[in-house]
């Protein structure tokens, strides 16, 4: 039998910080962009051996850019994240931008004949005319506060990071040719890369996702490992003077321990496998880089957490696409095979190795299978090309264990035969990306989901506001737990499950999620346990009040077919699977909820509708137990 461990124990591991000093660090720094493992721009014969059959794709989707007009972001698409809560009003513009220098980059690495040279000088003297590369829903970081970008205020987030990122490449690849133009081009394009991001990353301590001012209790997300592996690129791909790249360099590993010592020594990825790819994904990116860039002398890639942090995205992929979605994630995902492959080929993991093939033989485009994978991140674009031919040649196969327990962050996963896959979780009401959702569970038959968790919606405004748990998808009454004497869970770090426990033998976790809702609640005990047999779930709550206010009511979310029609029984069908929910008919009168979905990041996963089951007691009592049970239709 496993206890968890209280989850968010920040641990004071720094295990980069420990690899060395900054006098050290300096002599092991690969200098003048010698670790870079492309060829230079003029190398053609290296760039059609890199490239190979990719290479007419990457000039074709440049082509589609060669005309392309450069998208104004006007001072009013700023001002409406502040009017309406609207991020997409600005971002739109933004990111057709970004993609189009992003595929004129590439397009002329590819041809080198200077005929996408002209877009590509447009597309940076664009940026450099800019005010900001921020966010209108992050610029609220500048001292102003305000979503209107400030000339005297430069600050870097998320894609002030990666705009300075894929501008560096650009500037190592092309600024010779740049000179032959105009040597004004590449200058200028220098001086914004330090105004905006090296410079203030050096000066400044203010940016919370740095986290050198982190206090007790605080939170270190993936803003942290994204944004400081974006600032390693542009310093080691811009900065010559070894000093001073010595000290950035450094800066950014005090930085990035920060991360690694809040993540729990079991590796889960509080903020679910969607965001994988974003948190662990990017401390490997920046840990590769890093290594790279120091010829291999500073690598961490041995240490168990990291070891964890990576197996984490395998194990919490169900199956046919789906993925348990605790937190902001969508349940549809998977991650992004390349990465996978490189992240499990540097800490030695064959199962994400034989994962990744998994999902790259899942595949079905030419342009994924081929290695095309290009965004805004040149940097993974480019990796994923260096290492297709490897992946390619992987046998796939995804073969996790019977149950993964991570005792830190309170989340269990248990699997049987006869295709049940259970999600759980104990956890805190705080964590990065929260619902207020401890205790919670989704059930899998057959890799389809028929017990749910529906995610979140578009983000706006109000999503990382104190409007926040306004959202239906943030409430713990639209999750699968009790609503106890009329109250939901409540949110903050003191709100949360105590008695975690997980009995692998028995194949039961229980936690106790009375401290996860407010005093109003009086509740004194409520043990919530789910126990998974051959091909029945037996979900029990034990309680205990002391005062009786309303009647206690018991939430399932689901989709598909339901039909409550026989007491006793919920049945439930979705994508050909079928489920009972069986319960007390004495003891409980059942509702359906539709609720209609009106929101895209949302219905292009459920669907127009999802359904809320509650099952309403008939009385209150102080002290009980209800037990219901869940079994695969056709056993």
């Amino acid at each position: 039998m496993f206890v968890a461990i209280y989850a968010n124990a920040y641990t004071e591991r720094n295990l980069l910080e420990k690899k060395t000093i900054v006098s050290g660090l300096k002599e092991l720094l690969v200098m003048n962009q010698k670790w870079v493992p492309y060829p230079a721009y003029t190398d053609r014969a290296g760039w059609d051996r890199f490239l190979g059959d990719n290479k007419n794709m990457l000039v074709q989707l440049g082509e589609e850019c060669l005309n392309y007009q450069w998208r104004v972001v006007k001072a009013s698409d700023y001002i409406e994240f502040e009017r309406s809560g609207s991020r997409d009003i600005m971002q739109n513009p933004f990111n057709e931008n970004n993609k189009a220098i992003s595929a004129l980059v590439m397009a002329e690495l590819a041809e080198g004949k200077g005929r996408f040279m002209d877009q590509i000088i447009n597309g940076v003297y664009y940026y450099c005319e800019m005010t900001s590369w921020a966010l209108s829903a992050h610029l609220s970081a500048q001292h102003s506060h305000r979503s209107l970008p400030d000339y005297k205020d430069n600050i870097i987030d998320l894609t002030v990071g990666e705009v300075g990122a894929l501008l560096s490449w650009t500037y190592y690849f092309f600024h010779k040719e740049f000179d032959k133009q105009n040597p004004v081009i590449s200058e200028r394009l220098m001086y914004e890369l330090q105004k905006r991001i090296m410079n203030p990353y050096m000066k400044e301590d203010r940016f919370w996702w740095m986290a050198f001012n982190l206090k007790p209790g605080g939170m270190v997300n993936n803003w942290n490992p994204w944004c400081n592996f974006n600032v390693l690129q542009c310093f080691f791909l811009l900065e010559n003077d070894k000093d001073k790249l010595a000290q950035a360099v450094y800066r950014t590993m005090i930085s990035v321990d920060k991360f690694i010592n809040y993540t729990n020594s079991d590796g889960a990825c509080e903020e679910g496998p969607s965001y994988w790819g974003h948190a662990a994904g990017k401390m490997y990116d920046y840990l590769q880089l890093l290594s790279d860039g120091t010829a291999g002398e500073i690598s961490i890639f041995n240490e168990s957490v990291i070891k964890n942090m990576g197996e984490y995205i395998s194990r919490s992929y169900v199956g046919n696409g789906w993925v348990v979605n605790f937190a902001d994630a969508s349940a549809k995902g998977g991650g992004d095979a390349p990465l996978i492959y490189r992240y499990g080929k540097a800490i030695g993991s064959s199962e994400m190795i034989s994962y990744a093939a998994y999902l790259y033989d899942r595949e079905t485009t030419k342009q994924r299978k081929s290695g095309l994978r290009f965004g805004t991140d040149l940097y993974r674009g480019l990796q994923s090309l260096l290492y297709n031919k490897e992946l390619a040649e992987i046998k796939p196969e995804h073969k996790t264990p019977l149950y993964t327990w991570y005792p830190e962050t309170e989340f269990c996963y248990m699997k049987t035969q006869s295709g049940f896959f259970l999600a759980t979780k104990g956890g805190y009401n705080n964590e990065s990306h929260n619902h207020n959702d401890a205790g919670t569970f989704s059930l899998y038959l057959n890799a389809v989901p028929v017990i749910i968790d529906a995610g979140v919606g578009t983000y706006t405004r109000q999503t990382f506001s104190n409007e926040r748990y306004s959202i239906w998808t943030m409430q713990s009454n639209y999750h699968n737990l009790p609503v106890i004497n009329g109250f939901p869970q409540k949110f903050g770090s003191d709100y949360k499950a105590t008695d975690v426990v997980f009995n692998p033998k028995k194949m039961i976790f229980s936690a106790n999620i009375a401290s996860a809702y407010p005093k109003e609640a009086s509740v004194e005990k409520w043990i919530r346990s789910y126990t998974l047999q051959k091909n029945r779930l037996i979900i029990n709550d034990s309680f205990k009040l002391t005062e009786l206010k309303q009647n206690n009511r018991i939430n399932f979310l689901t989709w598909g077919k339901v039909d409550i029609s026989v007491p006793g029984k919920v049945s439930i069908e979705v994508q050909g699977q079928k489920i009972t929910l069986d319960y007390d008919k004495n003891t409980f009168s059942p509702v359906i909820e539709t609720i209609t979905l009106d929101d895209s990041r949302l219905s292009n996963v459920w669907g127009k509708e999802v359904y809320r089951i509650t099952l309403n007691a008939k009385s209150m009592v102080k002290t009980g137990n209800y037990t219901y049970s869940i079994m695969n239709y056709e056993l």
